[in-house]
């Protein structure tokens, strides 16, 4: 069992930067692949970056790439989302989520709002 806690969204203008942490519970944490996905109003939870258990890989939706950073400490339990150059369109409620097995997540954490002004 993992539970996931996210913080540091907020208000932004557009091209400014947020980070967004996710602190996880448990001795597991690296076991786990971590994902960031995000939901903005009427639209479906989307994907936006992935990490692997020791940071060997990570993954990005082509519209954060070069923008977003996913980074992770497993000696504090914690991942980290640096999102730069942010636009209205990254406006979102941001969710950290574990993976249990490969493209399976489990463990979600309860979101934090990124609101992004032009």
């Amino acid at each position: 069992q993992v539970q996931l806690v996210e913080s540091g969204g907020g208000l932004v203008q557009a091209g400014g930067s947020l980070r967004l942490s996710c602190a996880a519970s448990g001795r597991t944490f690296s076991s786990y692949g971590m994902g960031w996905f995000r939901q903005a109003p009427g639209k479906e939870r989307e994907f936006v970056a992935y990490i692997s258990r020791t940071s060997g890989h990570t993954y990005y939706a082509n519209s954060v790439k070069g923008r977003f950073t996913i980074s992770r400490d497993n000696t504090k339990n914690t991942v980290y989302l640096q999102m730069s150059s942010l636009k209205p369109e990254d406006t979102a409620v941001y969710y950290c989520t574990a993976e249990t097995s490969p493209g399976v997540y489990d463990y979600w954490g309860q979101g934090t709002q990124v609101t992004v002004s032009s």
